[in-house]
């Protein structure tokens, strides 16, 4: 049996505060992340409320609607940026559907 991994103890804190910050809506917040389709907006209160935990590509998604590093958001020894939206752009290299494995 393995040990339960650590959780970020202001996880829960920091989705709040990036919600708020940007002066939207849970529901709207659904939408900016993509999850409208599949997810209903008391899960966004449960993320705030910290009573469920959202996936890493979920954390990925409210780095990119918020434009700062998940590290800002999954490290608790760093605090968001002051002003949010940060200024981070994506810009990686997207992988296409044959380099996909």
């Amino acid at each position: 049996m393995g040990h339960a991994r650590p959780k970020p103890e202001w996880l829960a804190q920091k989705l709040g505060m990036i919600r708020m910050a940007l002066g939207i809506s849970q529901a709207e917040m659904l939408k900016r992340l993509e999850l409208e389709e599949t997810m209903h907006a008391s899960r966004i209160s449960e993320y705030e409320r910290g009573s469920r935990e959202p996936s890493l590509m979920t954390l990925v998604k409210y780095a990119h609607v918020a434009c700062i590093h998940l590290e800002d958001i999954a490290n608790d020894e760093l605090e968001l940026p002051a002003r949010l939206p940060g200024n981070v752009k994506y810009e990686g290299i997207k992988r296409t559907s044959s380099s996909k494995k």
